[in-house]
């Protein structure tokens, strides 16, 4: 299967637009982005989980980040409310279940085969710092590595941001309203660009918080390799 398959291309999805559907798995339902492969694919997906559903254990051979955008998700390491961040690395197990209900951003297959590290942040409690370049905007860096960096970045109403994307980009807005070129992105929107490009970012009149991820792009052939070869 192959959704947004073409990573020379710029993508964006109003993920609220689209329906839901059915995963393997009683009570899971799935809206794509990106995809490719079946099911073990590298992919990146918003993952609704109905209340009292769960998934059965699993291994995450290529590793698992996400984000949760509504609810609580639980798994045998404990329970992670909205605004959760979390880095499951190759090789890590759990059993995914939600007793309320949840909603995620998750991505599969996107990371460096020797990453052991793990990662389990409570953003809604983790402060900010201003932007060493740009007036009206807060960061809270989630991880980095020699590959990619993750961060919340937070516009104030109308402040303006220029990322260059040597490795590529993708964003979700969370919170408020963006403009990138002639788009508007609203809450669920998600924005993925190129390498070599730049996102011209301004906020809306109620400023935005938004989820943004940089550099992966630029190993995508091998992610896509060894999703190939799993």
């Amino acid at each position: 299967m192959k959704i947004a398959a073409d990573f020379n291309q710029r993508v964006i999805v109003h993920s609220d637009s689209l329906e839901w559907i059915k995963s393997p798995m009683p009570g899971v339902d799935r809206r794509a982005l990106d995809r490719v492969g079946a099911e073990v694919a590298r992919a990146t997906t918003i993952v609704r989980y109905a209340p009292g559903s769960e998934f059965s254990p699993h291994v995450h051979t290529g590793g698992e980040e996400f984000m949760v955008l509504d609810g609580i998700f639980q798994d045998e390491h404990g329970s992670f409310p909205t605004g959760s961040y979390i880095r499951n690395p190759p090789q890590s197990q759990h059993q995914p279940s939600s007793v309320t209900g949840c909603v995620m951003l998750v991505k599969l297959w996107q990371f460096q085969p020797e990453d052991r590290t793990h990662v389990r942040l409570q953003t809604d409690f983790m402060g900010s710092v201003p932007h060493a370049d740009f007036k009206g905007i807060n960061i809270t860096p989630l991880y980095k590595d020699h590959i990619e960096e993750v961060s919340l970045v937070h516009f104030e109403p109308h402040a303006e941001m220029l990322l260059e994307n040597q490795g590529g980009a993708e964003l979700l807005v969370l919170a408020g309203s963006l403009t990138e070129q002639t788009d508007t992105l609203l809450k669920h929107s998600w924005l993925r660009t190129p390498i070599n490009t730049t996102i011209n970012t301004k906020a809306g009149e109620n400023g935005a918080k938004v989820w943004i991820k940089t550099g992966h792009l630029s190993d995508v052939e091998n992610q896509i390799t060894r999703v190939q070869h799993a």
